[in-house]
């Protein structure tokens, strides 16, 4: 990828254009793979893809922008936009096409919207790419690698969910198992699921490392490759979908809300994130060859400048700070979380917000989860990171300390801020962020920090079992 090479279209005809020379060999494909529907999928503010599947006969209407419109301000809480505005009119990206594995006959291309011509103030995908764009005109691309955790889940007898991928029995005594993490005979027993995942995303080419049963029953997270941050943002959206249908074929679902027991760790989906020289594609700045880079510093204190609003991002829901805890109890009486709680780096420190590991020459930040529209988490991480680079944040000196064991004193003293304790403190902060406000958009931070309010203010006038438990006979 060269600096010429556009990554975002200022007008819908220009983006149409694009697409015009590419459909001849990618409906030839899809024909030749038996695809007879075409769901062309743009995403909403929540990060969830919204469609209207044509049959392939309309397959070349689609591409030039003349399928389906839609009115997503209906559905995506834009407060501006009233029932008298026009439609938005969707744009499908060739580069972005998967043939479902489950049901070939079904292809899903990812799309970008526009409106009246013009890129769509409120569609995550044009915010990412905006944001690609502007990096790689100033020389530099952003990879990212994300590692999805999740929770496969069933319901009983009665209804209720319960971990899918669980030996013990419902009722009676159930036996406090020491080590779910990496056990053998947990992952045999969730083969039968894991089998037909993993060969498909064999087919699909995404090169799969690893599989890894995480520390709760029923609990994994899934290993990549690295990608480029828009493929790596459509495979995700893409993987949330393949898991769901193949967990429905074996009887069971997936959740990828961030706590959905008590007692269990969070499900995470660290972002490892790096950048290249445009002009040098395949080498990572992140490193001189030696060591970590000056860039590599800079990126961070660019990361850390923003964390309180890239975090209002990439743990986005209420239920996401139930995680970002320094323990959790229910678990051998009770042990660290490995979620970071305060605004720092380290080599490998997992108790950080940020860690640079010690295989590989990248940036992982540990305070996301699988709620985070992930569009709008990797356009806020690249902008961050390539403002500390241009300019030159020092992020101060590394924390290889064990951050569970320090005291408020010392996180003072060390200049340490502590990550938000809520959703209402990260959208508090991305309410004040600049660098926000130009990734998103006016329009768009607007509309994300309306949802999130009244997400806010919905919870609040929820009574929990917790509540009823502690308080009913005690006042």
């Amino acid at each position: 990828m060269s600096k010429n090479n556009k990554i975002y279209y200022e007008s819908f005809d220009d983006a149409v254009e694009r697409n015009r020379k590419k459909i001849p060999e990618i409906h030839k494909k899809l024909k030749s793979a038996g695809v007879k529907y075409v769901l062309s999928s743009w995403i909403d503010l929540h990060g969830i893809p919204k469609t209207k599947p044509v049959p392939m006969s309309d397959f070349e209407l689609l591409c030039l922008g003349k399928g389906p419109q839609f009115a997503a301000h209906s559905v995506s809480f834009v407060p501006e936009l009233t029932p008298a505005d026009s439609d938005q009119i969707m744009v499908p990206d060739l580069d972005s096409v998967f043939i479902c594995p489950w049901d070939k006959s079904m292809a899903i291309i990812f799309a970008d919207l526009f409106w009246e011509g013009k890129p769509y103030n409120l569609c995550p995908r044009q915010a990412l790419k905006r944001s690609m764009q502007k990096a790689q005109d100033a020389g530099y691309k952003g990879m990212a690698g994300i590692e999805p955790e999740f929770i496969a889940m069933k319901y009983d007898e009665e209804g209720k969910p319960i971990k899918a991928m669980d030996s013990d029995p419902i009722k009676g005594i159930r036996p406090r198992r020491q080590a779910f993490g990496y056990d053998v005979e947990h992952s045999l027993d969730s083969m039968h699921f894991f089998k037909e995942l993993i060969d498909i995303l064999e087919e699909l080419g995404w090169n799969l490392h690893d599989v890894v049963a995480e520390g709760a029953y029923s609990q994994f997270e899934l290993d990549f490759h690295y990608t480029h941050l828009l493929e790596m943002a459509d495979r995700l959206v893409f993987l949330r979908l393949l898991l769901k249908e193949v967990a429905k074929k074996n009887n069971m679902f997936i959740t990828f809300m961030a706590k959905p027991t008590i007692g269990d760790w969070r499900s995470g989906a660290h972002i490892n994130f790096s950048m290249e020289d445009v002009n040098k594609p395949g080498v990572n700045i992140f490193t001189d060859g030696k060591s970590w880079s000056k860039e590599s510093q800079y990126a961070v204190g660019g990361l850390m400048k923003h964390a309180e609003a890239l975090t209002a991002i990439t743990c986005s829901t209420v239920n996401s700070y139930n995680g970002l805890v320094p323990r959790v109890g229910g678990f051998e009486g009770g042990t660290v979380t490995w979620a970071p709680t305060n605004i720092t780096y380290g080599h490998n420190n997992r108790s950080a917000q940020f860690r640079l590991p010690q295989n590989r020459y990248c940036i992982e930040n540990r305070a996301a989860d699988m709620t985070m529209n992930v569009y709008l988490a990797l356009a806020m991480t690249s902008s961050s990171a390539l403002e500390g680079i241009k300019n030159k944040i020092d992020p101060g000196k590394a924390t290889d300390r064990d951050l569970y064991q320090m005291t408020e004193d010392e996180f003072k003293k060390l200049g340490i801020r502590r990550l938000p304790k809520n959703l209402l403190q990260a959208i508090e902060a991305l309410k004040v962020d600049k660098l926000a406000e130009e990734v998103l958009g006016a329009a768009m931070k607007k509309s994300f920090l309306s949802y999130k309010n009244d997400e806010w203010e919905r919870y609040h006038q929820a009574v929990t079992d917790w509540e009823v438990k502690e308080y009913l006979r005690l006042y």
